[in-house]
């Protein structure tokens, strides 16, 4: 339990510190985030659990590597968590700076990630491949879960339920790693249209990436690689 609560408390340091030091960049740009040395500005966190029972979810966020049989000299930043809830979101958010305040553009996302569930498999709830939907989207402020009334940690963001879109993130694959093996194995996932999203007053928008899951129980993901694609809607 010591273990669990000082990885979420890192979580929390981290989600307050946010990332004043991020590099601007411009249209047309393509930004590319492979994690080999460090969580690159990332920042990892979770919603849609019980704050009261937290630790029954076992919540893990950290820069790590590969599992095997894949490269193990290959960074990665891992996301675990038990869905209890039946819902449970775990994502990652990073801000980017320099664009034209008020302005609207389009992104294109691709993420690479490693999967250890077959295609097809059944689960408690759904299947714990196709039942865990991959989402990317962007906003103008920072995203984030805060307790409800009820105490439950929700987005303050639209990221739409499980396998639907939201206003705020579309989904762009499910975890089945498209193998027949129960093995950790890469899987890359992308956006088919553009993404459109409108600067903040600053010139920012921040990126979120995440899971959103339907299979009530654990869930591990290894992101490898991330790409976002900025252009003129």
């Amino acid at each position: 339990m010591k273990q669990i609560a000082l990885v979420v408390a890192i979580l929390f340091f981290a989600a307050g510190c946010g990332s004043d030091n991020q590099p601007s960049v411009n249209p047309g740009e393509r930004l590319n985030y492979s994690f080999d040395m460090d969580a690159e500005g990332w920042i990892g966190g979770f919603s849609d659990y019980a704050a009261d029972r937290e630790e029954i979810y076992e919540l893990r966020f950290e820069h790590t590597t590969l599992p095997a049989p894949l490269d193990q000299e290959e960074g990665a930043l891992l996301l675990s968590g038990n869905n209890h809830s039946d819902d449970l979101f775990m994502y990652l958010k990073y801000r980017i700076t320099g664009l034209e305040p008020g302005k609207a553009y389009a992104l294109q996302f691709e993420v690479e990630f490693a999967s250890n569930v077959a295609d097809g498999m059944i689960g408690v709830g759904g299947s714990p491949g196709e039942g865990v939907s991959i989402k990317a989207g962007a906003v103008s402020y920072e995203p984030a879960a805060k307790p409800d009334a009820r105490g439950w940690y929700r987005m303050n963001i639209d990221k739409g339920n499980q396998n639907n879109d939201g206003s705020d993130m579309i989904v762009i694959g499910d975890f089945s790693n498209d193998t027949v093996n129960n093995t950790y194995t890469l899987k890359s996932v992308k956006s088919d249209e553009p993404f459109t999203a409108v600067a903040n007053e600053n010139g920012e928008l921040w990126i979120i990436v995440g899971s959103d899951s339907g299979f009530e129980a654990t869930t591990t993901i290894y992101y490898n690689k991330i790409s976002i694609t900025l252009a003129e809607p």
